[in-house]
């Protein structure tokens, strides 16, 4: 059975809602993580007007869901003032930030502004392995120290462990830490390339046996066996399918005013300094081409045997190439997986696929609630 939230986006999917919609409040950040893929530039962001402006246009527009982030989203010094209008407008808020700089007093307006969810990211339960990846001494001390406070009024804090070599061997501890702390635990395995394109990041993924290990982690994926089954047949339903809720349901917009179909998706759709909201959002050509897009329209992916299970980002695949085409990092996930290979490994002609096969057993796929 579908979840709510299923539900509810599909019905905005077939009533054109832009159902949610991500805002990067500013790109400068007091971390310097060795896997952003942000710039860290200030130059030209919305001003409190402007995005007083732009959250009327957007609840106006039908978006329920609204997340902040950054950047930090504590550096902008009128944070509380954008918080407090966005939830006169009514939004389901969540806030991403590293908490560095949440006190007593930031937790205590947050609890007021009745913010429904604040992620944060925690790298490791060792000090010197998440200090060394965000560059900035004493800074899981100064973020722990803030879940504590949001904790203790009563927020709802999810910890968010982004998985790379550096911290390959520190997910149950942060998850053993997350549980301690009364906060949700999430995790991804997968580096993304960088706003401009450049793909150096990408050498801190981790290695597929560690992917396979974290495929098999009961904790992370619930069901091992449903999790790591053969995809289904494919058919016309599959087919027939939207590849991403992104540009369907929901939107990126960037400190600048510049709107995407995702914060992973660079694919311009228009500036909100320059169109209202819900005209991009109605007529933007890239966006109405997003949308046309179904998986049968998919090179290569389309004749996948995984087609309709794979976690396939249209939006990594555009900084691959195409947003028609398929997603190395996905068909990685896939193959690690199911031991089956996707078609696009097929076609380029890899030959590694023997390599998970005794970590692979025969096993109905289901989506982790904890592995993102």
């Amino acid at each position: 059975m579908a979840s709510l939230y299923e539900r509810l986006n599909q019905r905005a999917m077939d009533a054109g809602v832009p159902l949610s919609v991500h805002i990067d409040l500013t790109w400068r950040c007091n971390e310097r993580c060795i896997h952003c893929y942000l710039d860290h530039d200030d130059a030209a962001e919305l001003s409190l007007a402007e995005l007083r402006g732009l959250l009327d246009q957007m609840a106006d527009a039908g978006v329920f869901f609204l997340t902040l982030s950054g950047g930090e989203i504590f550096l902008r010094k009128d944070l509380r003032e954008i918080v407090e209008y966005a939830r006169s407008r009514g939004f389901d808020m969540k806030l991403k930030t590293n908490a560095i700089m949440i006190g007593e007093r930031e937790a205590a307006w947050i609890s007021a502004a009745a913010v429904h969810q604040v992620q944060i990211s925690i790298y490791s339960h060792r000090a010197e392995a998440h200090d060394a990846i965000t560059k900035v001494p004493g800074s899981l001390e100064r973020s722990l120290r803030a879940i504590r406070l949001l904790r203790a009024h009563g927020l709802h804090v999810v910890i968010a462990c982004v998985l790379m070599k550096p911290n390959v061997n520190d997910f149950a501890g942060v998850q053993s830490l997350a549980r301690e702390l009364g906060a949700e635990f999430t995790i991804d395995p997968t580096i993304t390339p960088h706003w401009n394109g450049d793909r150096a990041i990408l050498g801190l993924n981790i290695e597929r046996a560690d992917l396979a290990n974290l495929f098999h982690t009961e904790s992370l994926v619930r069901d091992v066996d449903a999790f790591t089954a053969p995809p289904p047949p494919v058919d016309d339903s599959i087919l027939d399918g939207t590849p991403c809720s992104a540009g369907h349901t929901s939107c990126y917009i960037s400190p600048h005013g510049d709107l995407y179909p995702c914060v992973q998706f660079p694919l311009p759709c228009g500036n909100v300094r320059q169109t209202r909201f819900l005209d991009i959002w109605k007529d933007s050509a890239p966006l109405l081409e997003v949308r046309s897009i179904r998986a049968r329209d998919l090179t290569t992916c389309s004749s996948c045997n995984h087609v309709g299970t794979c976690t396939r980002c249209p939006g990594l695949a555009f900084m691959e190439g195409s947003m028609y085409g398929p997603s190395q990092a996905d068909c990685e996930k896939s193959f690690v997986r199911t031991g089956i290979p996707s078609e696009n490994m097929i076609r380029r002609g890899r030959t590694d696929f023997t390599a998970m096969t005794p970590l692979i057993q025969i096993r109905p796929t289901v989506q982790s609630d904890v592995l993102r």
